[in-house]
C-alpha cells in the first residue's frame, strides 16, 4: 500500500533544499532566522536566561 503523501520524504527534501540554499549563502541562514525570532517573539536561549 503507497501512501498518497509521504511526510517524511518531503521534510527531507525541504532540509536538503534549505541546506543547498544556506551552503551557498550563510548569511541568509542568520537573517531568516531572526525574522522568524521577531515575528514568534522568540529569545535567544543563553546560559544566563535558561532557567528563568
Amino acid at each position: 500500500m503507497e501512501k498518497q503523501y509521504d511526510s517524511v520524504k518531503e521534510m527531507r527534501s525541504i532540509r536538503e533544499r534549505l541546506q543547498k540554499e544556506y551552503e551557498k549563502n550563510p548569511a541568509l541562514r542568520k537573517k531568516r532566522l531572526e525574522q522568524i525570532r521577531k515575528k514568534y517573539r522568540l529569545a535567544i536561549r543563553t546560559k544566563e536566561n535558561a532557567y528563568r
